[in-house]
């Protein structure tokens, strides 16, 4: 997308790193994207054709090397889940685990998530959104590239049909008030409550690579769990 004229998005919230990419992975772009993938259009995309079947729709949003996306795609076949990252050597990544588990109710779109959201998701169309441990910013001066702000939050509540879910993740604890006080401002979205997590109301996720470094340098995750209204 230009950066120039209406609607157009002067800041984005990641950097597309030149990260080494394996052979393997770059084959398997080359060779497994036309079974998992899909590619970035201004078309909606039309979910019974993707996955040959009508089921509920679940995405995560820079889903890394997609070690917690493909768990969870195995542990609810009946659901349809769908992958967004920029970068090259993660899609790579999860496209070989994914051919290697055989499983058959995941796809990926390799473009940025706020133009998949705009042009190609339909509104009321997923079930739920994961959005785990996306970058921090946490200099001052780059709070604007943060991807949680009002503008997206409410583009992505427009994308959930009602009573759908919003799963965010963070370790970076100034982030998650600047989370909880974007999410509050948002008129369609309403808070779960830390009780859902006990209560089972949330799926069990795999924990991340960066949540795994966060702890380990001390760092509190906070997870927050948000409903669109009717």
């Amino acid at each position: 997308m230009s950066e120039e004229g209406p609607g157009a998005r002067a800041i984005r919230s990641f950097v597309r790193r030149a990260g080494r990419i394996t052979e393997a992975q770059q084959r398997a772009l080359a060779t497994l994207w036309p079974r998992f993938g899909i590619d970035f259009g201004a078309a909606p995309l039309d979910a019974a054709i993707a996955y040959g079947r009508v089921a509920p729709l679940v995405a995560e949003i820079g889903f890394g090397n997609g070690e917690q996306l493909l768990a969870r795609a195995l542990r609810d076949p009946a659901s349809n889940f769908l992958g967004i990252e920029v970068h090259e050597p993660g899609v790579g990544h999860l496209l070989l685990a994914a051919d290697r588990a055989g499983v058959a109710n995941l796809r990926v779109i390799r473009h940025d998530a706020v133009e998949v959201l705009q042009q190609q998701l339909l509104p009321g169309s997923l079930d739920e959104l994961q959005i785990l441990f996306p970058d921090p910013w946490p200099k001052k001066r780059h709070h604007k590239r943060r991807l949680i702000q009002p503008a997206f939050v409410q583009l992505v509540a427009s994308r959930l049909r009602a009573g759908g879910l919003l799963h965010l993740a963070t370790d970076w604890a100034p982030y998650a008030e600047q989370m909880i006080e974007v999410l509050g401002a948002c008129s369609l979205l309403s808070d779960c409550g830390q009780d859902s997590f006990q209560n089972g109301r949330l799926p069990a996720r795999e924990a991340t690579r960066f949540e795994r470094r966060g702890v380990r340098l001390g760092h509190q995750v906070t997870d927050l769990l948000y409903r669109r209204g009717g």
